[in-house]
């Protein structure tokens, strides 16, 4: 099943280490099947705030994204993005292609009125 990392990353002044971590780091989640869904662009927000930015990279399986969190080449690039950039950057699996939002409610709802 599909997973995702999704950053929310502060502004930052542009920094040559920075430039350096861009330029390199898709080459540490191409072998674990990732790809980037979601970078560099521009966001609506309409609820809220959301300062900074949004990168969203695709993997074939939350195994393989954190295959790639924890490798060694993406952990020795790591320190040229995170000196510079503060941010929240979580893995999550995405839901199957027959995923259904009303079994989801229609189960929290029977579990509200068995605490009743």
């Amino acid at each position: 099943m599909t997973a995702y990392a999704i950053a929310h990353l502060q502004e930052a002044a542009p920094h040559p280490e920075i430039a350096e971590y861009i330029a390199r780091v898709t080459a540490t989640f191409e072998p674990y099947g990732g790809r980037f869904l979601v970078h560099g662009s521009a966001h609506e927000v309409k609820e809220g705030a959301w300062p900074g930015h949004v990168v969203v990279i695709g993997f074939p399986s939350i195994s393989q994204a954190r295959a790639w969190w924890d490798s060694d080449e993406y952990q020795a690039i790591a320190p040229l993005r995170s000196r510079h950039i503060k941010g929240d950057i979580i893995l999550v699996p995405g839901v199957s292609e027959d995923y259904d939002a009303t079994v989801t409610a229609r189960a929290m709802l029977e579990a509200l009125s068995a605490r009743d």
